[in-house]
């Protein structure tokens, strides 16, 4: 199947299942392929999660789309990313608001996202090298957190980064299931929803998984 096949199939299935359509819209303008090695390009618009080096994968399109739908963007917040991988969520969420910064802990995909955003011209992404601590503290509070990696629970130095209204998505569980949980942070008490069962690599640092 050519590429101009699989990407219109994608986008046909993934709109049947996704409410927002200015997410769809979103990842219409963006190249999947770019964001994989070469030997995956015939495989960029298969809804399935492809390696790109390091241990870590390019997530399956379908749960790009729930997880930053979830996020409910209007178009003028700031965004924090953690776990950047290809830097193709990154560049979806570029599409939907205002500014993004992510975070990445392996330096080789730190800087080959950071070369391909560039030169797919966006120019609101901040990619940074992850510190000890989770998150970007020099830039809190973000209106929305989006985790792409699995917690044992939810790291209270996320929710600390978080704007009061804002929302988070992360995959809490164990290092081999996952539930993808949606927190909107609040005076009284934080709203947890439950978005169902997902796979991510664990989420290293303090307030997650250990080395």
């Amino acid at each position: 199947m050519d590429l101009d096949t699989a990407r219109n199939n994608l986008f046909k299935s993934l709109s049947q299942e996704i409410q927002d359509k200015r997410v769809i819209e979103a990842m219409k303008h963006i190249p999947r392929e770019a964001f994989v090695p070469e030997e995956y390009h015939y495989a960029a618009y298969d809804d399935r999660p492809l390696s790109i080096g390091f241990g870590q994968t390019i997530s399956q399109p379908f749960i790009v789309a729930l997880m930053i739908q979830a996020l409910e963007l209007k178009g003028d917040e700031k965004v924090l990313e953690l776990g950047t991988g290809s830097g193709y969520e990154a560049a979806i969420l570029a599409e939907l608001t205002r500014q993004v910064v992510t975070i990445e802990c392996i330096p080789e995909l730190a800087e080959s996202a950071k070369r391909v955003l560039q030169k797919l011209g966006y120019s609101n992404i901040e990619v940074q090298l992850a510190s000890k601590t989770l998150g970007w503290m020099e830039e809190a509070p973000y209106n929305a957190i989006i985790v792409s990696a699995g917690a044992p629970s939810i790291p209270q130095v996320l929710l600390g980064q978080l704007a009061w209204g804002g929302r988070m998505i992360i995959p809490v569980g164990s290092r081999w299931q996952q539930e993808l949980i949606k927190v909107t942070r609040s005076w009284e008490r934080n709203k947890i929803e439950n978005l169902g069962a997902c796979y991510f690599v664990p989420l290293i640092g303090e307030g997650a998984w250990k080395e």
